[in-house]
C-alpha cells in the first residue's frame, strides 16, 4: 500500500519501524569472510606460509634433517670411527631387489678387489654369486648414545659379515654415509648457536645506536665500517689460529662458533639501526616514553616486532652463511679438528685432485651443504612474506 502523495505545504510523513535492529543484517559475511576475520596473528601467517609450496617443503625437510641429527648414531650403518681396512676407497655400491629373476628385497653384492700395480688403483668388482641382504632395526657396531650409554642398535645394517657402502668409503676405509651422517650434527647445529650470538649483538648494538643515535651511533657506525672493509676469509683464518692447539674438540667448537656469530653482527646491527631511525619517530614510541616505558621495553616491545619479517629473512640467510664458513674453515685445516666431524672436516678428503679425479664419490658432503642452503634460502622467503600477512 501506497501512501498517499502529500498536498503542496503539508509536511511529509515520517515513518519509524519499531522492529529490532540486527547489525548484521547490513552486512551479511560468508563462512569464509567469518573466519578470517575471527583468526589470530599466528593463525593467518601460517594460512599464508602455506601456500608458499616450496618455502612449506623446505620447512618440513629442515625439520626432518634437525630431526636426525638427534639421533644419527642410531641412523648410520656404521659407527662414526670404524674401519674396513679390507675397503679402502671402495666405490659407492648399489641396491638391488632381484636376483635371478626372483624378488629377494634390498641387498648389495659382495665384492672382490685387486690392486692394479701400474696406478696403485684398487679396483672394486660386484661378485654376482655373494648376495649380502641389508637389515632393518638390527644390531651392528657399538656406539655410545649422545654420551648417555651404550647402543648397537640400528636403523639399517649390512648383511652379517658383509660390508655395505652405499656412498662408498674413505682412506681408512670409513663409510661416508655414515660420517656425512655424524657431521649433519655440528654443521646444522653451529648454524643456529653463531646466528643465536650474531642476533643478540647485532639487535641490542644496533637498536640502541638508532634509538639513542648520538656518539655510540658514531662510534658503532665507525666499528661496523671496519670489520666490513676486512676480506673474510683473511679474518677467520687469522682468528681462528688463535685459537690454541691444546683445546679440546668441544672448546674449538664453541671458539668457531663465537668467531662466526661476532664477524655476522655487522650486517645485522645497521640494518636494525636504520629500521628504528624511521621507527622512533612514530607517535606509540612518543606515547611509551611518556608513560615511563624503558629503551630495552620500548625496543623489544614496540620497534623491533615492527620489522620482524626483516629480522627472520636476515636470519634464515645468516645460518647458511655460518654452515659455509664452518666447512671453509674446516676445509682450510683451521676450524673444527678430529675426532670432531662435520662436512667440512669430510671435504679435506677431497683436497686433491687426483683424488678427486679417482675417488669422486669423496664430494658426497657438499649436496647436503648445497641442498641446506637452498633450503633455507627458500624457507626464509616464505617467512619474509608471512610475517606481515595482510600484504
Amino acid at each position: 500500500m501506497t501512501s498517499p502523495i502529500p498536498a503542496p505545504g503539508e509536511p511529509l510523513a515520517h515513518y519509524v519501524s519499531t522492529a529490532p535492529f540486527d547489525p548484521y543484517s547490513v552486512e551479511v559475511m560468508t563462512e569464509e569472510q567469518v573466519r578470517v576475520n575471527q583468526a589470530s596473528q599466528l593463525r593467518l601467517m601460517w594460512w599464508k606460509f602455506k601456500r608458499h609450496k616450496v618455502a612449506l617443503a623446505s620447512g618440513i625437510f629442515l625439520a626432518a634433517l634437525y630431526g636426525m641429527i638427534l639421533i644419527c648414531e642410531f641412523l648410520a650403518p656404521y659407527n662414526l670411527h670404524t674401519r674396513n681396512m679390507d675397503f679402502i676407497y671402495a666405490p659407492p655400491q648399489r641396491v638391488h631387489f632381484f636376483h635371478d629373476g626372483s624378488f629377494v628385497g634390498p641387498f648389495v653384492y659382495g665384492r672382490t678387489m685387486q690392486l692394479d700395480m701400474d696406478t696403485l688403483k684398487r679396483n672394486y668388482t660386484d661378485n654376482p654369486a655373494d648376495v649380502q641382504p641389508i637389515r632393518f632395526f638390527c644390531r651392528g657396531d657399538s656406539y655410545r648414545f649422545w654420551g648417555l650409554f651404550e647402543s648397537n642398535v640400528h636403523l639399517v645394517c649390512p648383511a652379517e659379515n658383509g660390508q655395505m657402502f652405499l656412498l662408498g668409503s674413505d682412506r681408512l676405509g670409513r663409510d661416508v654415509l655414515s660420517r656425512i651422517i655424524y657431521g649433519a650434527r655440528i654443521s646444522l647445529t653451529i648454524g643456529l648457536l653463531g646466528i643465536t650470538v650474531s642476533f643478540v649483538l647485532g639487535i641490542v648494538i644496533g637498536g640502541l645506536a638508532g634509538y639513542h643515535g648520538g656518539v655510540f651511533d658514531l662510534v658503532v657506525q665507525r666499528l661496523i665500517e671496519v670489520l666490513q672493509s676486512i676480506p673474510s676469509i683473511p679474518l677467520w683464518l687469522s682468528l681462528a689460529a688463535i685459537m690454541p692447539a691444546t683445546w679440546s674438540p668441544i672448546l674449538i667448537y664453541l671458539g668457531i662458533t663465537v668467531i662466526l656469530g661476532l664477524l655476522d653482527w655487522t650486517g645485522l646491527a645497521r640494518a636494525v639501526r636504520s629500521k628504528l631511525l624511521a621507527l622512533r619517530e612514530e607517535d606509540y614510541v612518543l606515547a611509551a616514553q611518556l608513560m615511563g616505558a624503558k629503551s630495552s621495553r620500548i625496543i623489544g616491545r614496540h620497534l623491533v616486532p615492527g620489522f620482524m619479517s626483516h629480522l627472520i629473512a636476515t636470519a634464515t640467510i645468516s645460518i647458511p652463511g655460518m654452515i659455509l664458513g664452518e666447512t671453509a674453515l674446516s676445509f682450510l685445516g683451521l676450524g673444527l679438528r678430529p675426532p670432531i666431524t662435520s662436512w667440512g672436516i669430510l671435504l679435506t678428503e677431497a683436497k686433491s685432485v687426483s683424488v678427486i679425479a679417482f675417488y669422486p664419490w669423496l664430494l658426497f658432503p657438499t649436496i647436503p651443504v648445497i641442498f641446506v642452503i637452498l633450503a633455507f634460502n627458500f624457507l626464509g622467503d616464505g617467512l619474509r612474506d608471512a610475517a606481515d600477512p595482510y600484504k
